[in-house]
């Protein structure tokens, strides 16, 4: 079939969003890239490995259909959680600048944790509908879990490949607990092109390297999505205590990937990147004043929360992100 003559590859791109945030997470904080996943790239990523695995070319593989998936706290819930609402709509942004559509459906309370249900199956049935109405040729699928197996079993009889990015990976948490992550044999073995994106990150061709350096997020402002996360992260901003807290002052003793402790009397505090406010994560270093809170963990130990920069006006504006 000549040039002028192929078709064009329709194709849908589903995340589980769960999965995606922690493999974007696992690149940002325990890997040696120290980058986020970039939805930019890694849609640029999938037409390119459709196009070689439909044995057609990148430009005639165009993105339909992106949906992210993903259980939501309430406005009142979220409210309370500080910065929630904040990022969550920094991340909407993103999703949106690239025509990813969100799915939420709300988090559930069971047994006083927060818990997403029903997530698997919307996907399911939105991937089943493009599917049936005849929308879509290739459905890339960012998952994990074993629950998608009836999914990409029953697609292909409706004319619709399927691709699986999976990513296999372990990394030690904080305590010394490692953090494992796999994904369903059964669901790569059901897939019509199963990709190891573990192995093509750490190991490209030759071919593949301009593509993966494209999987994440560039020190270039000019890329959408870091653009305004580094507009907002770079610059320190105070924060506000309220009365009723204890704010608390010392420095930082030692930072690692996603965490720290800062120097306290008897036993160091503790602290996550989550609990870091005012300042992105990054930009902190060994030395730094903070102003803090402390709190318990759920084994009784003393932590650190709701840390700061003691002097965010003497924040080095370019220490989060580096040039390359």
């Amino acid at each position: 079939m000549s040039r002028s003559q192929k078709k064009l590859t329709r194709v849908g791109v589903f995340y589980d969003g769960n999965y995606f945030l922690h493999v974007s997470n696992f690149y940002n904080y325990n890997h040696d890239r120290k980058r986020r996943i970039s939805i930019a790239g890694l849609h640029d990523f999938i037409k390119a490995k459709v196009a070689e695995e439909e044995n057609t070319e990148a430009h005639l593989c165009s993105i339909v259909e992106a949906k992210y998936f993903r259980g939501r706290l309430s406005a009142k819930s979220a409210k309370e959680k500080d910065n929630r609402l904040y990022y969550d709509r920094v991340f909407s942004d993103i999703l949106m600048s690239e025509f990813v559509q969100s799915q939420h459906l709300p988090l559930r309370s069971s047994y006083g944790r927060l818990e997403e249900r029903g997530i698997d199956v919307l996907l399911a049935v939105e991937a089943m509908a493009l599917a049936g109405l005849d929308q879509i040729d290739v459905l890339v699928l960012i998952a994990s879990d074993g629950d998608y197996v009836p999914l990409v079993r029953k697609l292909p009889a409706l004319g619709v490949r399927t691709m699986i990015l999976s990513w296999n990976f372990e990394f030690e948490e904080d305590g010394g607990r490692m953090s494992v992550t796999r994904v369903s044999q059964d669901l790569l073995n059901w897939s019509t092109y199963p990709v190891d994106m573990t192995s093509i990150i750490d190991d490209p061709l030759e071919d593949e390297e301009p593509l993966v350096d494209e999987l994440f997020v560039s020190h270039d402002s000019r890329h959408e999505e870091y653009r305004e996360d580094y507009e907002t992260s770079r610059v320190a901003e105070e924060v506000v205590y309220e009365d009723d807290e204890d704010p608390q002052t010392s420095e930082v003793m030692s930072l690692k990937n996603g965490f720290g402790f800062i120097n306290w009397p008897d036993n160091n505090l503790f602290f996550y990147h989550g609990d870091v406010e005012g300042v992105d994560f990054k930009a902190l270093r060994i030395g730094d004043m903070v102003t803090f809170t402390i709190a318990e963990n759920d084994r009784g130990e003393n932590i650190a929360k709701r840390v700061s920069l003691t002097h965010p006006d003497t924040a080095d504006e370019s220490a989060a992100y580096e040039e390359e």
